[in-house]
């Protein structure tokens, strides 16, 4: 039997996330891009995770994002990015003027809301979606894997997802906005947070990989839309490379290497390779 596209992102689980795989309908990559193209008009993708030990972003997650926006891109949708000051600047210079970057700051609950207010007035989104994004637990705080506090490093996107909006979230481990799907299930599982992130999404994707998971979805819209939507190989890889060169870490090791969650830039071409065949029906 041929592979599925998410038997490809659920592959070289590291995390445990794919315990969780009963819990979620078997094709959840084919309902949320369904769920996409149901819901017309401008996306804000939220992504960009902050690494303690390194004190910058990591690699999962922008990659992802970029290859949802221009996914949608191709299809004549718009896309903005919300992101925060970590991961600005080396999104901003990737993008140039393709899309928006937001640059949302890291503010106390009341101005965060009143800044996602705004936000949403000024760009009147139709779907938010979520890519590798801490989300805050039940005591309101936001947990590495590790479970150490990032709290005072990570601008709180979740009122993003508390908005009524159609959403879509992709996570790999637990804490990423999203995963509130599966907040009472996550703590079953010993190698994942035993206080995950509680923001709930409409349409949930789980990865071993945000990054997967994120072209999972476009190799799902592809199959949709009779069109290969899937960034290149060698694409993805000049954006891994320019956020690495840029500061971004290895969110595994916090090294500034050309990595993403302990796989090699050759290890990820694989699996987007892999995603391709399935894309063009091969």
């Amino acid at each position: 039997m041929a592979e599925t596209i998410e038997d490809i992102i659920l592959d070289q689980d590291q995390r445990g996330v794919s315990h969780l795989r009963g819990h979620v309908p078997m094709d959840f990559c084919a309902r949320a891009a369904q769920y996409i193209l149901d819901h017309p008009g401008l996306a804000i993708i939220a992504t960009g995770f902050y690494i303690l030990s390194a004190g910058k972003h990591e690699t999962d997650g922008p990659p992802g994002a970029v290859a949802i926006g221009n996914a949608l891109q191709a299809l004549g949708r718009q896309a903005a990015y919300v992101t925060d000051l970590h991961s600005a600047p080396s999104m901003r210079e990737w993008l140039e003027d393709r899309a928006e970057v937001i640059e949302f700051p890291v503010l106390d609950v009341e101005a965060s809301q009143r800044e996602t207010a705004a936000v949403l007035d000024r760009v009147r989104p139709a779907l938010v979606i979520s890519i590798e994004r801490c989300g805050r637990t039940s005591s309101d705080t936001y947990l590495n894997m590790r479970y150490r506090d990032i709290t005072e490093h990570t601008a709180r996107l979740d009122y993003f997802f508390e908005a009524g909006l159609p959403s879509v979230g992709i996570g790999d481990g637990g804490n990423e906005i999203g995963m509130g799907n599966l907040a009472e299930v996550i703590p079953t599982v010993a190698t994942l947070p035993p206080d995950p992130a509680v923001t709930r999404v409409d349409r949930l994707i789980l990865a071993s990989v945000s990054n997967w998971g994120g072209y999972g979805l476009v190799a799902a819209l592809s199959r949709l839309v009779g069109r290969n939507l899937l960034p290149a190989i060698e694409e993805d890889r000049r954006l891994i490379t320019h956020l690495v060169d840029g500061g971004a870490v290895d969110g595994t090791s916090g090294d500034n290497k050309y990595y993403v969650d302990n796989f090699s830039l050759d290890e990820n071409a694989a699996v987007l390779e892999r995603l391709h065949r399935v894309a063009d029906g091969r």
